[in-house]
């Protein structure tokens, strides 16, 4: 008799540590779902820049990430705005969005995303809405999440 209580004492007990282990670790689980954080305001040139995320088993599987101006135009596809930007800092929204969604798909963190030379500005920024929807997932919040803009100088 004190042998079966011994042993569903220590089966209790262990199951107690594991549901605690496991329930001790949800707020770094990324839930299921679309999530979207916004820049709060325009930038210097115009535009504002978002970002959305599509988790799946804890896996960042998709990025959108671009800028539109006031009247919804998408940053990177102004072929005036491109050619000016690719020639006095040497890159373009087409080029760096691409880079920076990529490098999110397979670093899974916004902190080891490389900048783009010529494109600080949203680099940072591009961290910043990362963040927000990333910690919109792991709270489960669908909300958009809006950002504040860093007080930088706009390169890109």
């Amino acid at each position: 008799m004190k042998t079966r209580r011994l042993l569903a004492l220590i089966l209790f007990l262990s199951a107690v540590s594991l549901l605690s282990a496991c329930s001790g670790r949800s707020d770094d689980i990324m839930q299921d779902g679309y999530y979207t954080a916004v820049m709060s305001e325009y930038d210097d040139n115009g535009w504002k820049e978002f970002l959305t995320i599509y988790v799946s088993d804890n896996k960042i599987v998709t990025v959108d990430y671009n800028a539109r101006n006031s009247s919804g135009f998408i940053k990177s596809w102004d072929m005036d705005y491109m050619r000016t930007m690719n020639a006095a800092v040497g890159t373009y929204p087409n080029e760096y969005v691409r880079t920076y969604r990529v490098s999110l798909l397979n670093w899974q963190n916004p902190d080891d995303v490389d900048a783009v030379t010529g494109a600080t500005h949203s680099h940072i920024t591009f961290q910043l809405l990362a963040e927000a929807a990333i910690a919109q997932s792991k709270a489960g919040d669908k909300q958009v999440a809006l950002v504040e803009n860093p007080a930088i100088e706009n390169e890109g």
